[in-house]
């Protein structure tokens, strides 16, 4: 059974202007499934509305067996939901240790456990515990973002532009680290323009254009299709 499943999905921000329209998708526990697409395609705005940030008007949303459609952001970590934006995803005063323990203070106990696991992961943050956020470099603050999401101990991790900005050192190790974390049984929604990277970590890919669907199936042949890549993920052959 897959853990997250979306049906005919209607979002956006305005109910008369929908964004997403009529999209659906499902995710298995541990896989990679990345959304593509032009600018402007909806894909940043559907996560967001599973994530409880944007409007959800019509369609059906599960996590598990629980239906999450419109539920509240503080509601849907409770479940096993996380979630790292592509910007304002950290407290840039706060320390990064300080930073980690807020993201996993909705669990009860085993606080220090659980910052230890997030240091023997990613081992630069460790070297910088004590640093603001505000010091770090641009892929050690996504490093983090997503070391705080998974502080909560999720099934499911959105990750909205994730190497958006990063050196390509960077933007690898990051992939690196996404691959690393669906291995561990973390299900990851995530949307990226580095399509070519992306695909490489993911399991399957969706192409969206003008809010809707309209390509579909396992990330290698997705890639490795010459005319999708010229037309909508940047890829030139």
């Amino acid at each position: 059974m897959s853990l997250l499943r979306v049906s005919e999905l209607v979002a956006g921000y305005a109910a008369d202007l929908p964004i997403v329209r009529g999209v659906s998708l499902a995710l298995g526990q541990g896989e990679i499934l990345v959304l593509l697409g032009p600018n402007g395609a909806g894909k940043s705005t559907l996560l967001k509305a599973l994530a409880g940030v944007a409007a959800a008007f019509a369609g059906d949303v599960f996590l598990g067996e629980k239906s999450i459609r419109g539920a509240p952001a503080h509601a849907l970590s409770a479940l096993g939901m996380g979630f790292v934006p592509q910007t304002g995803n950290i407290f840039t005063t706060l320390s990064v240790e300080e930073n980690l323990r807020i993201g996993g203070h909705l669990l009860a106990g085993g606080m220090r456990e659980r910052l230890e696991r997030a240091y023997a992961q990613f081992p630069d943050l460790a070297r910088q515990r004590r640093r603001p956020g505000s010091a770090l470099s641009g892929g050690q603050r996504q490093m983090l973002a997503i070391a705080r999401a998974l502080m909560s101990e999720p099934r499911l991790l959105l990750l909205d532009e994730p190497s958006a900005g990063l050196s390509p050192i960077a933007s690898r190790d990051l992939f690196a680290d996404v691959r690393r974390i669906a291995q561990g049984g973390v299900a990851v929604l995530m949307v990226e323009q580095n399509a070519r990277a992306a695909l490489c970590v993911a399991d399957r890919g969706l192409v969206m254009v003008n809010g809707q669907i309209a390509h579909g199936g396992a990330a290698g042949e997705l890639a490795a299709d010459p005319a999708l890549g010229r037309a909508y993920l940047g890829i030139a052959t």
